[in-house]
């Protein structure tokens, strides 16, 4: 239970802060998973199929669970994953069956999905024809539930998968108001990925007289750091999971709150050109942003990295800019309580505290596969996905963990479109790494080596938007 928070606009909350045994394999190929029949057929149980523990709750039988339908209906919302996939991505649809949207007990009202005005707020979507198995995710950013639709959704639901989101009980770019004390409304996250994830299972056997066989957890960014808490807190719960590029928390660093100040404090000055220009290009290289990024920085810089620098610092240690909330937006350097003067490692010690109890450790319990993109410029991969592999590895668990690094990849997969030239998506790589999930915990075979996935080379757009060998 969580104190209750002032509602934002709406449109604040849109705002951002990712069979490989066979080398040919591609997302075309892979095979359709759907049980031939599920007893009851069309919306069974509908009127007695529900998510334990939920305060409110409403169930509906669609002719589509896809966004091919669901868009129309009303049973999703657009808004909720604008910009997370490529334009040229296919939409499955024959996916029939029933949705559950409602939400749990909660004090915190930010998601005014449905007109609840109320969070931890969560979709149930249950095919008629099942595969035995269950996909939970948590959503990216500070999004609602519906952001990983079009992502995950619509194709686990068209390979026969059972799905489950949460909007992780606290959204929008104030989610910091969440909580009483620092980094609670992040514990949170985590503690509402589980509770749902015991909640839909249960739904799930209600509704097909078994338990699921099989339980995945998979999201991108912040989705994707709940995936690899998940599997190191509650691996009974889940089979394996997939991360795509998520965020890495750990009290001793690094963290965004390391490299972001720097991007601030350096891009005006790159940007500016002149005689600076050259030292800060390399201060920003240095921080853990690519060479060969620089055409994606002044992008960032107005959208993402200040933003998401003043949040979650105020988040994570709110007495650095005293009563101010989330300090001043693109504030020079030398400003009083400037973000861009940020300085991590000479914050008191309960800075450090606040960011442990949300920290990772790298002690994954179950298969995990990790992506993510090089040119990533939000969290950079040396400073992210780098370094949880090599905890995972030494905590000795890299025998569960493959990870692959995706050529020209950066954080959302929309960018691709704008450059499409210098970029690929990420989303139909982690269709190919779910898929070499599947076959690594159905055949015990395990998947290549973990490695850097390369570009290729005069592919088309609408290729590389559905297709990922990896």
């Amino acid at each position: 239970m969580r104190p209750t928070v002032r509602p934002l606009p709406r449109s604040w909350r849109r705002s951002a802060p990712a069979a490989l045994a066979l080398a040919a394999l591609t997302l075309t190929q892979a095979p359709a998973t759907a049980a031939p029949a599920t007893p009851g057929g069309h919306c069974a149980r509908l009127t007695e199929v529900r998510v334990p523990g939920a305060r409110h709750q409403q169930a509906a039988c669609l002719d589509q669970l896809t966004t091919a339908g669901t868009i129309a209906s009303g049973h999703t919302d657009p808004a909720d994953w604008a910009g997370l996939t490529p334009k040229d991505l296919a939409v499955p649809s024959g996916v029939p069956g029933i949705q559950i949207d409602g939400y749990f007990p909660d004090t915190s009202t930010t998601n005014t999905n449905h007109g609840w005005g109320h969070d931890a707020q969560f979709v149930v979507r249950l095919p008629d024809r099942w595969n035995g198995g269950l996909v939970v995710a948590g959503t990216p950013g500070n999004r609602e539930q519906y952001a990983n639709d079009r992502a995950v959704a619509d194709w686990v639901l068209s390979r026969g998968y059972a799905y489950a989101a949460t909007d992780k009980g606290n959204t929008g770019l104030a989610f910091y108001r969440d909580g009483r004390t620092p980094g609670d409304a992040v514990v949170e996250w985590n503690d509402r990925l589980t509770q749902l994830t015991r909640a839909a299972r249960a739904t799930v056997a209600r509704r097909y007289d078994r338990p699921p066989s099989r339980t995945l957890v998979t999201g991108m960014s912040n989705g994707g750091y709940l995936v690899r808490w998940q599997l190191e807190n509650h691996p009974e719960l889940y089979d394996g999971g997939v991360d795509w590029e998520g965020t890495l928390w750990r009290s001793d660093g690094p963290t965004l709150l390391d490299f972001l100040p720097e991007a601030l404090r350096n891009h005006p000055v790159y940007a500016a050109g002149g005689e600076g220009a050259g030292k800060a290009r390399r201060a920003l290289h240095a921080a853990g942003f690519p060479a060969g990024s620089e055409f994606l920085w002044p992008y960032h810089h107005k959208a993402y990295w200040d933003l998401t620098q003043r949040v979650y610092r105020e988040e994570l240690d709110p007495g650095f800019d005293g009563p101010t909330e989330a300090g001043t937006p693109f504030c020079a350097t030398g400003t009083p309580a400037c973000d861009a003067d940020y300085d991590y490692a000479s914050r008191p010690a309960e800075v450090r505290r606040a960011v442990k109890k949300i920290g990772l450790t790298g002690r994954i319990g179950k298969p995990l596969i990790t992506l993510h993109g090089t040119l990533d410029v939000l969290l950079p991969i040396s400073q992210d996905s780098d370094v949880y592999a090599r905890m995972v590895r030494r905590t000795g668990r890299g025998h569960l963990h493959r990870y692959y690094r995706i050529e020209g990849g950066t954080h959302t997969d929309a960018l691709a479109d704008t450059y499409p030239d210098r970029l690929r998506p990420l989303t139909p790589c982690h269709r190919t790494a779910f898929t070499a999930l599947e076959v690594w915990l159905g055949s015990g075979q395990r998947p290549p080596a973990s490695r850097t996935v390369a570009l290729p080379a005069g592919t088309n757009p609408v290729t590389l938007a559905n297709n990922c060998p990896l």
